[in-house]
């Protein structure tokens, strides 16, 4: 399937935030999953990037009128108001169907559009009091990595933008495809926790967090176990309080959030790669049984594991 994808550049723009979704959906593995990527502006060229290079040869605002997918991936002063041709053909774009991306500050372009109205949406850490203080209509979620509010998404900073990007790649393409582009980009295809871990300080390098990291490697490999914080807390070595810090220090995540997304995951995984039934992978990946399964993926993606498994199995 062919899939047309405008980003959104201006003048000023930073050269990472450009990069980000140009090496996730224009690069050569992505024109072999169908995707033709065209970066758009309202502004007239040559854009200076904000390291002071030019960006020459760029497509008009028609580029999103044709795009299934347009990303504004970040905007240059969260004071200033986006070009009023430019959100209107935002709100085109999602009017008739394409996915709209508002990557790190890129939320502020996407909330004065009014896309995010009445929806749950996340922007950097450092500017997400201000973003909710602005747009008292947006359930802001300033621990999130990135959120997809269903044809809507956002992210948090810089390099969260690749969270987000390879998550639409893995819904439009399966996990199999997003998991080879990220091979590419020498990155996780998925990262647990949210913005809480990079706020305050780096994380503490201890044998603590060290032997803790571990641990959850082998709670990967086991997630069929029915893992309780008692039970991986006494595996640490740890007390019940000293290990939930530990554990919220290093996931940004409580043990049942955390055992919820990685026991999602896996089921994605073994519906998209296997023939294993419903209750199979239910127990596999942990959830006891099928209906529980059945509860926990509706309720986090909005479809059913069998539609799941008809849209992303290979």
């Amino acid at each position: 399937m062919n899939r047309q994808v405008a980003v959104v550049a201006f003048d000023g723009i930073s050269p990472f935030h450009l990069a980000v979704p140009c090496a996730v959906f224009g690069e050569h593995y992505a024109a072999a999953l169908g995707y033709r990527l065209q970066v758009c502006s309202w502004e007239a060229g040559p854009l200076a990037s904000s390291v002071g290079f030019q960006l020459l040869g760029l497509a008009g605002l028609d580029g999103l009128a044709q795009a299934d997918v347009v990303i504004v991936p970040s905007w240059r002063n969260v004071d200033e108001l986006a070009a009023p041709a430019l959100l209107q053909a935002l709100r085109d774009a999602h009017a008739r169907g394409a996915v709209v991306m508002g990557l790190c500050l890129g939320a502020y372009v996407l909330a004065q559009a009014g896309l995010l109205d009445g929806m749950a949406a996340t922007t950097h850490w450092a500017y997400a009091d201000d973003f909710a203080a602005r747009y008292p209509a947006i359930r802001v979620a300033p621990d999130s990595l990135y959120l997809d509010s269903g044809g809507v998404l956002t992210s948090a900073g810089t390099a969260a933008a690749l969270d987000c990007c390879l998550h639409l790649l893995r819904q439009q393409c399966g996990a199999a495809a997003a998991g080879q582009v990220a091979r590419y980009l020498v990155t996780p295809p998925h990262r647990q926790g949210g913005q809480a871990q990079y706020i305050a300080q780096p994380l503490p390098d201890n044998a603590r967090d060290s032997r803790l990291a571990g641990l959850l490697d082998a709670v990967r490999a086991s997630l069929q176990q029915p893992h309780t914080l008692d039970s991986l807390a006494a595996r640490a070595l740890m007390s019940r309080r000293t290990f939930t810090r530990h554990f919220r220090q290093l996931t940004g995540s409580t043990v049942q959030q955390w055992l919820l997304a990685e026991r999602l995951v896996r089921a994605q995984q073994l519906l998209e790669t296997t023939p294993l039934t419903v209750e199979a992978i239910a127990q596999q990946a942990g959830f006891g049984s099928a209906l529980s399964l059945r509860q926990h993926f509706r309720r986090r993606f909005g479809v059913s594991p069998g539609d799941w498994r008809r849209s992303f199995a290979g």
